[in-house]
């Protein structure tokens, strides 16, 4: 696919099992395209949190065919893999912040692995954190912020760096109803930007929140798409171009 058709993430067939169980995933296919926004949904142990691991790359799959940013991801070298985990933001369940950097330094880490310089970095760290309600906590280590903070330091940390995708795991889960509808916004205008945005959340009063998001349900391990929008371009893509 090129132009306006072209996919930033393509899966094809895919299944999943761990070890000798059962599959977790089978005969996932979809495409997912630059700029859109996207919400995975279904039932806990449906296999959200699998498909997830299988988007930012911490899961290969047992079968299919995974294209991520125009390659195949399947038959990549794993050294390979980092490069491509550098242009996907990713927002964990526990959070995974590093224990004894600050929240500031938290938020940091990705502008500081990918080169910019300290006098660069002061200002779009403390514009996030104030972003998040957290300006006030730019100097608080991770073991003396509440889960809901702990998950919005988290969040900055995701979306610093302008991912070309964000990945977030029910990343409203730890917070209040009015934060948690700030946080959809700044994903809103990180996508108003051009970053893909997929939100897996049990939470469907959440879906109602982002009115030109797709939807994508998973149920007992497959995905079902009635209206086949996860096959083609969303529409206002293909009027815009």
């Amino acid at each position: 696919m090129t132009g306006s058709d072209a996919s930033i993430v393509q899966f094809d067939n895919v299944g999943l099992r761990y070890g000798t169980e059962r599959e977790v995933l089978s005969d996932i296919s979809f495409t997912l395209y630059p700029g859109s926004f996207y919400f995975l949904t279904g039932a806990s142990g449906a296999g959200k949190t699998s498909m997830l691991k299988l988007l930012y790359l911490a899961q290969r799959p047992s079968r299919g065919m995974i294209r991520m940013f125009g390659e195949d991801v399947i038959t990549a070298a794993r050294r390979s893999l980092p490069e491509f985990r550098r242009r996907i933001g990713t927002v964990f369940q526990d959070f995974r912040l590093v224990p004894h950097l600050t929240a500031f330094d938290n938020v940091a880490l990705p502008l500081r692995i990918s080169g910019m310089g300290e006098q660069d970095i002061r200002k779009p760290v403390a514009d996030m954190l104030d972003w998040v309600g957290l300006d006030h906590r730019a100097e608080a280590r991770p073991a003396t912020l509440s889960g809901g903070e702990q998950q919005r330091v988290a969040i900055a940390r995701a979306v610093i760096a302008r991912p070309e995708m964000l990945v977030a795991d029910e990343p409203t889960g730890n917070v209040d109803p009015d934060m948690a509808v700030k946080l959809l916004r700044l994903f809103e205008a990180l996508n108003r930007l051009g970053t893909t945005v997929v939100v897996a959340t049990h939470d469907v009063h959440l879906l109602r929140k982002v009115p030109d998001s797709l939807i994508m349900r998973l149920d007992k391990g497959r995905l079902s798409d009635p209206t086949g929008a996860l096959r083609y371009p969303p529409r206002r893509e293909r009027i815009a171009r």
